[in-house]
Parts: C-alpha cells; structure tokens; sequence
C-alpha cells in the first residue's frame, strides 16, 4: 500500500493508527496517558542486559541515533542485577547501579528482584528472556508492587504460558492447531494410549516448557516411555513443572515465527516472520527473515493468524507467534506464544530498521505503536534478508555438549550497518557453566538471501574465540551446504545432512608447522624479554628442536592423534620444518606479540596465523578456520613422570553432575553408544562411546559431581 509522505514525516509518537485494531478497542478519550519511565531495573544478564542497558545510555547520549529519541526525551537510568559467578561480566559493569543478589539461581527470585527494583527508585522491570520473562507470577507482582512490568499483561502471560490452555485459546480464535492431547491425565500408559490414537512418531512436550528444554520425540511405541521420562526429568528441572502434552510430530516441518506487536490503544501489527528451522537440541541456532519459499499468500495468512493470536489475549507488548509449517503438504500449525522478546529478535531489526527495545519502551509508556502494518510491511520489502547465527560454547561433534571456561581470545567481525554482533562477553570474561552458554549474536543483513549467506559466511571465518570450544566452525558448514544455501531447511536439517555438515577433517601441514614455528618464536622472545636462555635455546646460537601435537576428540578416546614437527634454524628468522614426509626449506618467520600473529613465507605461499597459546593447548586461526591443537608430551617423558595415559578413557566434557550411567564393567560397546547421561545448565546430555570397545572401569556413578576432563568410563586398551 502506498504511504503519504506526510504519514511519513511524522513523529514516531505520533504515528498512525495501525490498521488493525482489537476488537474491544479502546477509544481516544478513554486511552491511557503515556508515563515516561525515569528508570527501570533489567532483571536479566548476558547480552540482552547488556543491549538494553546500552541502548538507554546511547539513547541519551546521542540523539541521532534510530530510535528517534532526544536525552531530553528519554533520561533513562537503568539498573542492572548479577550473582556472584557473574561479578565481573559486561552487563554487571554497564551501568553504576548494580546490584549483587549472590546465588547463582538468584535471577528466579522475583520477590528479591521487586525489593531491589523498589530499593533503586526504578518505575519498571524489563524481563529480557529467559529467567522470568514469562512467569506470570512475577508480571503479577510486579503491577502489584506499583512497577510497570516492560511486557504483556500478567493475565495474556498466564494464558499463553499453559501450551494446554493457548491451544485451546487459539481454536476458538480460529487458528489451526497440531493434532495432539492436551488434557491434565498424565498417566503414563494414558498417554502412551493417546500417542497411539494420534499415531506415531509423536512429541513429547512440556505444557510449562520453552528452549527446548523437556521435549522429547517419540519416533515408535518402544521409544515412548524412555523418552517420556526423560522429558519429564529435564521438565521438572527447568521449569518445576513435569506435565506434558503430546502432538503428532510432523516428519518434515519447518519453524516458522511470527513477531507481534500490541499496544494499550487496541492497535497490533505483525512485523514480519523469521524462519528458525535449523536447530539442535530443539533449540534455534540460525534464524532468518524473512522466511524462504514461502508464497506470499501464506506469509499474509500467517501473519493475520499471529495477529489473531494476540487478540485473542488482548495482548500488549512485544510477542513471538510460533507455527509449524508442514513442508509436504503446505499446512501450517499454531505451536505456543512466546509472550517476550525473542534471542532472535535483531533479525527482525535488521529488516524493518526498528529497534524493538524501543517499541517495548514506548508501548510500556503506554504510547502507540511507531508504525503500521503496511509501513512495516513496506520498510520489509526495502530493507532485504537478515540472517542471525547463534555463537555457542559447545562441541558440535560431541552432540552439541555445552562447554564453559576462561575465553582467552576473542575477536569478532568488523561492525557495519550490515553486520552486528550482540555479545555479553569479552576476552578475559569466564563462560560460566550455571548458565545457557550462548556467548553472542552475529546477525548480518544482504540485499537478498544469496547475500547474506555469502556475507554471514565471511563475518564467521573473521570471528575468533579461543578458551571453550565453540560452534563457530560447524556454523561455517552450514553456510557452505548446498541445502541451506538454496533455502532448503526444515527442523531435521542437521540429522538430515549430518555426512555433509561433519566431514572428515584433514590439517594442512601447514598448520603444524605454523603452530610449532609460533611456539619456538615466541619462547625464543619472551626469554630474550628476560635476558635469558629459555628451553629453546635459540638465543645466541642455532639449533634443532622438535615439537609433538595432538589432535582429537574432547572427550579422549582413540581417535587422538599425533603429529611431531621438526624444526632447525638455518639463520636470523630462517627456519627448515619438517613433517613426515613433507619438508619446507627456508621458511622466513616474523612473529608479532602484540597481535599473536606468526607471518611466515613458505617456498609456495605467505601464512599469517594468529596462535594462542595457553596451558598446553594452540588455537590457531589461519585463512578463516580455527584449528585446536594439544602440545603433546613425548611417550617416554609421559612414563618417566608417571603421567596417566587417558587415550582409553571417556572425559567429561564440562563440569557435570552424573545423572545416570548406562554401561556395565565388563560390557562391550559398540561407536556411538550410550555410556553416561550428564546434567550441565539444566540440560542433559548423553555421553556416548567414541570407539567399539570393552568397559573396563566406570570411573563415575550416579550423582557423583564432576570437573571438566574427568575420567568417566575407561576402557580396556
């Protein structure tokens, strides 16, 4: 529809009326007066803290910025909340109201979180996501404590929180729903029965759930109560809930969402759908907007079915509306509301222009929403693709176990108005294991959907972390695949080209040889630094020395494998390397401290390498892959200090509590076996066998608490 350019020039506070109004609308003379919020308390941490705390201080420090909004108008102080593993992470730094409440599971004590938002003077709370964003509860008390709570009200919350009652809720409003059960008998034989009548493979589902968390599919009847128990126990840990519903699983879905908007003046807008199919865990790692191959006929559908949704809980606020789209048949499903902002919302900023911090703000104000539907609908059509990678601590080849720890480096793309990254850390921050280890965001914008895989793929080979491992590397991948390049997602796009995303992996010699001419370079200068020999012995003469490295699984195993370089200086920076059988003459090397970075010529090519050394262990960037080395210790000095072989032995790959142990002493497994189920994060996950094997040890049994790189089962060598 065309747009006046008089409807244009408008102040955002003076917009118009969105075309679409609830049916109870609320008229002029009757609509509530905007109420400036002076200060609000951000009850959550990471990066979306940390976004809405900076984009109250850019907000008053510069007024050109896109939300529109002078210091004058807005003077926002926030106030920010931490526990003690989080002392000293970004979102506790941003502002100088912050406030410690201790525990690590503190972030759930809404009644504290009231008291201390009270204490601090603040008008509002902004819930994030996560935590309590969707607690019903605490939007309740939170109104009833005199504070605004920046979401939807307590009783849409209530409403949309229970996947039983929002289907219900959504059938009457006319909004298709998956076939499936939905009652309060929670027997388990009941169920299994309900399963049958809906006929498998089914889903297995927390009524209270989200994330992921407590969701299990149920591919044959065999499978059923395995993974209703499993789902129950992972429910009952998230959310202190374990009720479960089941629907039929759909075989080649796809997740399609829907970001709404409402305001207290009766005025909602769809601003457009992102496509989150591809997942692990049940959990989004690369989400899109808009959504491909997808007929215009259907997005307008899908986009009058989320505004329904909202209506029918006479919604406020910033909302998700989540459907399941049945790729063989064309249909689409009602699946739950998200009643908050979602992780993934920067894609929709990125093509719309609009920043929807800001659209909460003014709507919690109770002012009226910036545009309408068919401005957004227009800003859409202008503004091209976006596509948003999750950047995880976690080893994809190890089913996407969460990782934690110390990031010794990190370096993120260069920032433009087509590239952004929402991070809550930096080098030097801890990854700690008591919560979700999603480190940023790394969303980029493209003329078309070609475009912003090609320019996602570039931002990820410039994005470096070392410390935990991460899922950068696997996230390269899906960017190569053929599939995901042509739009053909669904939710089991990584099963489906599981062969594709995880190849066999061959390094360059190259590699090594960069990493063992880092390693002595850089030796050779700190000692020079201290006015001594160091164990090189490079200072003063020439010599050979040769250095051994390690590849491999996390978790041990066989599959470790090493590799000896051998290195002689031939003069000042010139350096013969040899691996195997392959052998560099003259290699002239320079390394650089201050950067980390090795240049090197090789007889056939220029390298330069960025190295990270810590504890043992190399991390090495080199023409946008990152490699993970170990230095290896000779097998004769490994006996000489009595050092334990762990090659045999299964690891834990993070701190863990052992939930249940799978494996008898004594029993021969076969590769990808289930050996120990562990609990991180409030996650669980299934540790399983590396190799074909005998159990000769389980080193831990259930309960038993455990550091990162303990032994779990070993095996018979």
């Amino acid at each position: 529809m065309y747009i006046s350019k008089t409807l244009r020039a408008r102040p955002l506070r003076q917009a118009a009326p969105a075309t679409l109004i609830r049916y109870n609308h609320v008229s002029s003379s009757k609509a509530p007066s905007i109420t400036p919020l002076t200060s609000i308390l951000i009850a959550n941490r990471g990066e979306i803290a940390l976004s809405v705390s900076l984009f109250l201080k850019s907000a008053q420090a510069n007024p050109n910025r896109r939300v529109g909004r002078t210091a004058a108008q807005h003077g926002v102080r926030t106030t920010t909340i931490y526990t003690d593993p989080d002392a000293t992470s970004q979102h506790a730094l941003s502002t100088p109201y912050a406030v410690n409440l201790g525990d690590p599971s503190a972030y759930l004590d809404g009644e504290r979180i009231i008291q201390v938002a009270k204490q601090q003077g603040c008008g509002g709370i902004h819930p994030g996501y996560g935590f309590l964003s969707e607690n019903s509860e605490f939007a309740k008390k939170c109104t009833d404590a005199g504070l605004i709570f920046i979401g939807p009200p307590w009783e849409a919350i209530e409403a949309m929180g229970n996947k039983s009652r929002s289907k219900d809720i959504m059938i009457q409003a006319g909004v298709p729903c998956i076939p499936g059960y939905h009652g309060s008998n929670q027997d388990p034989e009941f169920l299994k029965s309900e399963a049958e009548k809906i006929g498998f493979p089914v889903l297995l589902k927390a009524v209270k759930g989200g994330g992921g968390k407590g969701m299990r599919i149920a591919m044959t009847p065999d499978q059923f109560h395995d993974q209703l128990k499993s789902a129950k126990s992972e429910a009952m840990s998230s959310f202190g809930d374990d009720v479960m519903l089941v629907e039929k699983y759909i075989t080649t879905p796809r997740h399609i969402e829907v970001q709404v908007f409402a305001d207290k003046h009766g005025n909602a807008v769809a601003m457009g759908e992102r496509d989150c199919s591809v997942q692990r865990r049940h959990q989004k790692i690369l989400e899109e907007s808009p959504a491909p191959h997808l007929d215009e006929s259907v997005r307008q559908d899908l986009w009058a079915k989320a505004r329904a949704a909202a209506l029918a809980v006479n919604y406020e606020g910033a909302g998700t509306v989540e459907f399941i789209f049945d790729n063989d048949s064309g249909e689409f499903f009602f699946m739950e509301m998200n009643t908050r902002l979602q992780v993934e919302h920067p894609a929709t900023e990125m093509v719309t222009g609009e920043d929807l911090v800001h659209w909460q703000l003014i709507i919690a104000e109770c002012g009226e929403l910036p545009l309408t539907q068919e401005q957004v609908q227009a800003r859409i059509a202008e503004r091209g693709w976006a596509i948003e990678a999750r950047i995880y601590a976690e080893n994809p080849e190890m089913d996407f176990v969460p990782d934690s720890g110390l990031l010794t480096h990190l370096r993120t793309p260069t920032i433009t108005d087509d590239v952004r990254v929402d991070a809550g850390f930096v080098a030097g921050d801890e990854v700690s294991s008591h919560y979700d280890p999603m480190i940023a965001k790394l969303i980029v914008r493209g003329k078309d959907r070609t475009t912003a895989v090609q320019k996602l793929l570039a931002a990820l080979e410039d994005y470096e972390i070392a410390g935990p491992i991460t899922n950068i590397e696997f996230l390269k991948q899906c960017c190569r695949n053929p599939a995901f390049i042509a739009g053909d997602v669904e939710t089991g796009f990584i099963p489906k080209h599981r062969d594709e995303l995880f190849p066999e992996r061959t390094i360059a010699p190259e590699v090594f040889a960069q990493a063992a001419l880092g390693a002595i370079l850089k030796d050779a200068i700190s000692s020079s630094t201290a006015n001594e020999t160091g164990p090189s012995g490079f200072i003063g003469g020439f010599q050979s020395r040769q250095l051994n490295f390690a590849t491999g699984s996390a978790t041990g195993g066989k599959n470790l494998q090493e590799v000896a370089v051998s290195v002689n200086q031939t003069g000042s920076g010139l350096f013969d390397v040899k691996l195997d059988e392959t052998v560099y003459l003259a290699v002239r090397a320079q390394w650089s401290p201050e950067t980390r970075t090795l240049t090197s010529f090789f007889p056939h090519t220029r390298l330069d390498t960025r190295l990270i050394f810590d504890e043992g262990k190399v991390t090495v960037f080199q023409q946008g892959t990152q490699y993970r080395l170990q230095m290896a210790v000779p097998k004769w000095i490994e006996k000489a200090l009595g050092i334990k072989d762990l090659t045999h032995s299964v690891l834990a790959p993070m701190p863990c509590k052992v939930l249940r142990v799978e494996v008898e002493e004594g029993e021969q497994v076969k590769k990808d076996q289930p050996l120990v189920v562990i609990e991180s994060m409030k996650m669980e996950t299934v540790i399983r066998s590396p190799q074909d094997g005998v159990v000769a040890k389980v080193v831990h049994r259930q309960g038993d608490l455990c550091k990162a790189g303990t032994a779990l089962v070993e095996f018979h060598e």
